[in-house]
């Protein structure tokens, strides 16, 4: 299994980083993909049946993570993806930092996605921060920890 990516220097709980085992008290919220006003479109009936399971956690001061995993009406995985979020420093020049690695799987188990990696400044006004994002091709260490990730996901759905 992949190491946490501790890149950003955040000092958080441990599942707190990209790609981390979650916690054992993490529990799925289940729903579908789309408002019933959506489904009820032709084109939403397309996506009837279809689930997103999500999981969303604060580790307080050191930011949030989200994980997402789309199933199609069979329960076959679509997509998933693994985010976290950081704020560090003083209140009026924090670094924001936020990672993520998400994308499809292919009915052939193939997955086509991208690992981000992003920073921004505050400013220390009211001005929104510049953002400098960068992405790449995950590595095969992110897809099977991905995999590992939706798995336990899928595992602990209500």
């Amino acid at each position: 299994m992949t190491k946490p990516d501790r890149s950003s220097g955040e000092s958080g709980p441990h599942w707190h980083a990209l790609l981390a085992p979650l916690p054992e008290d993490a529990v799925p919220e289940r729903k579908p993909v789309g408002s019933p006003e959506v489904l009820a479109t032709p084109a939403g009936r397309s996506i009837a049946g279809w689930e997103q399971l999500t999981i969303n956690l604060s580790a307080g001061p050191a930011g949030l993570r989200s994980v997402l995993v789309v199933l199609d009406a069979g329960g076959a995985l679509l997509s998933a993806g693994d985010s976290v979020l950081y704020r560090s420093g003083e209140a009026d020049r924090a670094t924001i930092l936020h990672l993520s690695v998400g994308g499809r799987f292919e009915p052939d188990g193939s997955f086509h996605g991208t690992r981000w990696h992003s920073v921004a400044i505050e400013p220390g006004s009211e001005e929104e921060p510049e953002w400098e994002s960068t992405p790449s091709a995950p590595s095969e260490e992110d897809v099977e920890a991905l995999r590992t990730l939706v798995a336990e996901v899928i595992r602990r759905q209500p």
